[in-house]
């Protein structure tokens, strides 16, 4: 079953213009991504520092490999593990604007608990819990737009 999940990654990653897409599922992370030769520099000079990308070269052949947690980036403390953004959006804490927060710093969630609202391409992604702990912080503001894979909350497992 969770092969046909990752024959679903492939093809999505194939038809986009995405290099790599990293997931968790059934307690198994994998990142799937194109070969790329990235070049990039910094204009470490007066002004505002520039990036430039050269040399993109996008080939047919995908990785797929398990990675661990702390490898992913995941972890931001020893205390914790990083809930991280499934997908870029707009991030919501609240339900609608005069409704109080699904959770805030210190509360208490259970697995599968509703922790913010992700609005993409004008559809709204809940984002649930993927086990039982404690809010340590939560990463990011209430309406500002995530990117993939970005930390929005940290949480200590129970």
């Amino acid at each position: 079953m969770w092969q046909d999940k990752l024959k679903e990654i492939i093809y999505i990653l194939e038809n986009s213009n995405v290099n790599e897409i990293e997931i968790s599922f059934w307690g198994r992370k994998y990142r799937v991504s194109k070969q790329a030769n990235v070049v990039v520099q910094e204009n470490l000079g007066a002004g505002t520092p520039t990036t430039t990308i050269q040399n993109l070269q996008h080939e047919k052949s995908d990785n797929i490999e398990p990675i661990d947690a702390e490898e992913s980036g995941e972890l931001d403390s020893n205390d914790g593990e990083g809930l991280l953004s499934p997908m870029p959006g707009t991030f919501y804490i609240t339900p609608t604007p005069d409704d109080d927060p699904f959770v805030s710093k210190g509360d208490s969630v259970k697995k599968g608990q509703t922790l913010c609202i992700i609005e993409a391409m004008k559809m709204m992604n809940e984002i649930e819990s993927e086990f039982d702990g404690t809010i340590i912080d939560i990463k990011v503001d209430n309406g500002q737009p995530v990117e993939y894979n970005q930390p929005l909350f940290l949480i200590k497992p129970s």
